[in-house]
């Protein structure tokens, strides 16, 4: 399950900007060529935050495609697929970029409840 390792790395960036404060949610950039399993991916999250300041916390993940671009044809494009094949032509010669992300986007932490005066 390789969810557990990306969730330590990003468990390990929310840790160091939270600075104790306890974290309600965080989204995350994930690549669609990473194959991230939402529930596995909770899951393992729920397990590596047990105990700490995101204890509870709730992974949001926003996919990011592939961007591709055929070399026989030139057309641009977006794909899940690792090894996209061009949607104009059907070529395989096709350039990728991205799709590999994983980054920690926002963090949103919970209410403080106020000092009573």
């Amino acid at each position: 399950m390789h969810e557990i390792g990306m969730c330590e790395s990003v468990l390990d960036a929310v840790e160091r900007r939270a600075q104790g404060r306890p974290v309600d949610a965080v989204t995350i950039r994930v690549g669609t060529l990473l194959r991230v399993v939402p529930d596995a991916f909770a899951q393992a999250f729920a397990m590596v935050a047990a105990g700490g300041v995101a204890d509870g916390a709730t992974p949001d993940l926003v996919y990011v495609p592939v961007q591709g671009r055929c070399r026989d044809c030139a057309q641009t494009f977006e794909s899940d697929e690792p090894t996209p094949a061009c949607p104009s032509c059907g070529s395989v010669r096709v350039a990728r970029q991205g799709g590999d992300d994983l980054v920690l986007e926002s963090i949103r932490y919970r209410p403080t409840p106020r000092a009573e005066r």
